[in-house]
């Protein structure tokens, strides 16, 4: 098993580097963004995205590798402990999916991919799915189709 998880990033790792590799397809990375403050469990967010892909598409994620991928849950809990539904509902999250390998500088591998997120609102049956990404950092914004908790 061992051998075949090894042989399977090996190749990973020449597929990303053959060829000139794969170029990174996200557009809204900013190694410029600041960390929003920590405050009481959550992250302290105070503007909403004006782009409606914003989480909601694999080359816009949210943004969120301000420090070591082994930050990325408690950095992905404070994200979501900032915020409500649209009109104020509380919600629910759960990882489902892993997927959309890009390159970065941040890895040892020199590959990087984005998490998918699948939240329900209370009193809907309707989902909505977030891709993040832990690796990059970017401006820490409320997406459409969600509020910003108030404390």
């Amino acid at each position: 098993m061992k051998r075949n998880l090894f042989l399977l990033s090996f190749f990973s790792i020449i597929l990303f580097t053959s060829c000139g590799g794969i170029k990174s397809t996200l557009q809204n990375v900013d190694n410029n963004a600041v960390k929003p403050l920590v405050k009481d469990n959550h992250f302290v967010i105070t503007e909403y995205s004006n782009d409606s892909k914003y989480g909601y598409n694999a080359n816009y994620p949210i943004n969120i590798g301000f420090e070591n991928e082994k930050y990325s849950t408690k950095n992905i809990t404070y994200y979501f402990n900032a915020l409500l539904g649209k009109k104020g509902e509380k919600f629910t999250y759960e990882k489902i999916e892993t997927c959309c390998p890009f390159p970065t500088k941040r890895t040892k591998m020199g590959a990087g991919t984005l998490d998918i997120y699948e939240i329900t609102f209370e009193g809907e049956s309707k989902k909505v799915k977030l891709y993040f990404n832990i690796y990059e950092k970017g401006k820490i914004l409320c997406p459409n189709g969600f509020s910003i908790k108030q404390f």
